[in-house]
């Protein structure tokens, strides 16, 4: 009979760690910001919404360096169990911090908060608890969202099936395999990015023409700019990681966080009438520099005391904090729409006190919810190793 063991973890990037860590803070300015933005060409911190992107290529390099040599050893059931460990427990909590504070983001922006019954509220928690995305009939808050109590959950569901494509099928690929599906994806995100409409999905993004905003809902097209998100970040970082492809750079976290936090808060690359641009932009980011910030990221783990404990904390807070935080930015919404005549410096104490709230409710929610949960799991699934 096989026993189901849990293998211990391997020496972590700290470095990488800590890059997530700068970019779901970034998330955070980004959609704090979004609620005064007259549309995404003119928000400040305009290109927040890369770091899911970079999330990608991320989850691609270090699921290969944990999971590639480990499976002579460990069955599918054991890496599922080992992902559903790791991911779910913040999920599950995010949805329900969600739905406790639905109602608080009622607002003329949000005219169908306030008569949706509780029922329905509650049936959607339940369903983004368990990762399913509804459709229109069940939309509580009128975006058209998959996860319409915690919009970024939508980014945790394309992880889920990036998880289960590597355990089922991309695992078994060989290098020069792999390099074709990174090559072959990277015309996929060439298309999405220059607005070529190869398939036939891209005609309804007008507004959105020339960057990879979307993949948050069941629409094909949405479907499609997702996928077009997921496969070439996720593949190109699992190809680095085959490679042993790394940078070894001096003080390698100071630098690659600037870099991180410079591609995200940069301003739309181009104008109204001349958007191409910002789509040449997004495309060099995605297919270059972030794979590039990757490997310099892998390569700079020898650093201070003080820096490796800055990455440590950037490193556990990153998730907790990037599924968790927008809920409150639906109530800084409805903050916002509500008290429009409130002094500028007003709306920046709010917006600067959400921000604090927001690190300091991923934090406690790490340590008295997510590492305690986690552990108990473990303990539950899995055998001692002898």
């Amino acid at each position: 009979m096989e026993r189901s063991v849990y293998l211990e973890s391997k020496p972590r990037y700290e470095v990488l760690d800590g890059l997530r860590g700068v970019a779901a803070m970034m998330v955070v300015a980004f959609h704090l910001f979004e609620t005064y933005s007259g549309g995404h060409i003119t928000q400040i911190i305009n290109h927040g919404y890369l770091a899911v992107d970079f999330f990608f290529v991320l989850s691609g390099f270090v699921i290969g360096y944990a999971y590639d040599d480990r499976w002579q050893s460990m069955s599918l059931g054991a890496f599922a169990k080992r992902r559903l460990i790791r991911l779910h427990p913040m999920l599950l909590l995010g949805s329900v911090i969600g739905g406790l504070l639905y109602y608080f983001g009622s607002c003329e922006a949000f005219p169908i908060i306030a008569p949706t019954p509780w029922h329905k509220v509650a049936l959607v928690m339940l369903l983004g608890c368990l990762l399913i995305p509804i459709r229109g009939s069940l939309d509580i808050r009128g975006w058209a969202e998959g996860y319409p109590l915690n919009g970024p959950a939508w980014s945790l569901a394309f992880e889920y099936v990036a998880n289960i494509l590597y355990a089922l099928v991309i695992r078994r690929l060989g290098k020069i395999a792999l390099g074709v599906c990174v090559a072959a994806f990277a015309v996929l995100t060439v298309l999405l990015t220059m607005n070529i409409d190869l398939f036939g999905f891209l005609a309804c993004r007008s507004e959105l023409a020339y960057t990879v905003i979307g993949g948050w809902s069941l629409d094909p097209h949405q479907l499609y700019v997702g996928f077009s998100r997921l496969l070439y970040p996720f593949f190109a970082g699992l190809l680095l990681s085959r490679l042993g492809l790394v940078i070894r750079l001096r003080n390698g976290f100071v630098a690659s966080s600037i870099i991180v936090a410079v591609i995200l808060a940069m301003p739309f690359v181009g104008t109204a009438e001349v958007q191409w641009t910002n789509g040449l932009y997004e495309a060099v980011c995605i297919i270059a520099l972030f794979p590039l910030i990757v490997a310099i990221g892998a390569g700079s783990n020898d650093m201070s005391k003080l820096t490796a404990g800055l990455c440590r904390f950037l490193g556990e807070i990153s998730f907790p904090l990037y599924i968790t935080h927008y809920p409150l930015i639906y109530m800084q919404m409805a903050w916002a729409c509500s008290h429009q005549d409130a002094p500028a410096a007003t709306h920046v104490a709010v917006s600067v006190s959400l921000f604090v709230v927001s690190v300091a409710m991923a934090w406690a929610c790490l340590k008295l919810y997510d590492l305690p949960v986690r552990a108990w799991l473990r303990g539950k699934l899995f055998k001692p190793q002898r």
